[in-house]
């Protein structure tokens, strides 16, 4: 049971021309301090939801086991659980508060790009563009074959179309970020184990899927690079019993500052 519903992909954008002039170097380096720091908060709190996960888990294991000998300590153990429930809410609300404080730190891409992006997502079925935070996200689902990290045929175009957006003057300054994404579902088959072992492989094989693929297409290997997260960041909540969610399965595209 999957308490800790966030997104922690946190990556920083700048300006390139805002109003009357550029930023600085001195504003540039504040704003990378700035995200260097919100990032371990995130991560330190990250860390403690994770134990407090734990504690929950056994404790709701012993509850379980005392329901079943109709045990007296029922009432002291359902108060535990219920306040670890609350501590881990508490938590889930104060990392989605700074991963928006972070997301906010840089400014939105240069209008001309994000206009680029627009419509690649609009003329994408695969796509989704947010244009605060620079994002593309892809459905898995859509771009790649059942269990494998092969990019679909029909998922291929659209791929290359990034890459001529990457690839315009309009992108030269800014580099890409892939991250892969799964459901909970455990990898079944074992000719899909032997390619990827966990649900972490197949999240990070798919994204060096799209970074070749995108490398294939003219965009230099200097300006991409991956991430893989498994089901360990889901978007929403996944069906009980391992029962997945097609909206965890995606990969997510960050456009961001060349070397950020």
């Amino acid at each position: 049971m999957k308490y800790a519903r966030i997104s922690l992909i946190a990556l920083l954008s700048v300006v390139i021309m805002a109003g009357s002039g550029c930023v600085s170097q001195e504003q540039f380096e504040d704003l990378k301090a700035q995200n260097r720091f919100q990032q371990k908060t995130i991560s330190d709190l990250q860390a403690e939801l994770n134990a407090a996960q734990v504690s929950l888990d056994q404790c709701t294991k012993q509850l379980t086991t005392l329901k079943s000998q109709s045990n007296v300590n029922i009432g002291s153990k359902a108060e535990e659980i219920a306040a670890l429930e609350a501590m881990i809410a508490e938590k889930n609300a104060l990392v989605a508060k700074l991963q928006g404080q972070l997301l906010k730190t840089g400014v939105k891409l240069p209008m001309e790009l994000s206009v680029m992006l627009q419509d690649f997502a609009k003329d994408s079925p695969l796509v989704t563009f947010d244009e605060e935070t620079g994002m593309l996200k892809f459905k898995s689902d859509l771009l790649f074959e059942l269990g494998s990290d092969k990019v679909a045929a029909g998922a291929v175009s659209s791929i290359q179309a990034l890459a001529n957006i990457m690839k315009s003057t309009q992108a030269k300054e800014f580099d890409a970020i892939i991250a892969g994404h799964t459901d909970d579902v455990p990898i079944g088959k074992p000719e899909t184990r032997a390619a990827h072992p966990t649900n972490w492989h197949l999240s990070v094989h798919r994204a060096i899927s799209v970074l070749n693929l995108m490398s294939q297409n003219g965009v230099e290997s200097t300006r991409v690079s991956v991430r893989g997260f498994g089901e360990y960041r889901p978007v929403a909540p996944n069906a009980a019993n391992n029962k997945g969610n097609a909206a965890n399965r995606r990969v997510e595209i960050f456009i961001v500052p060349k070397g950020a």
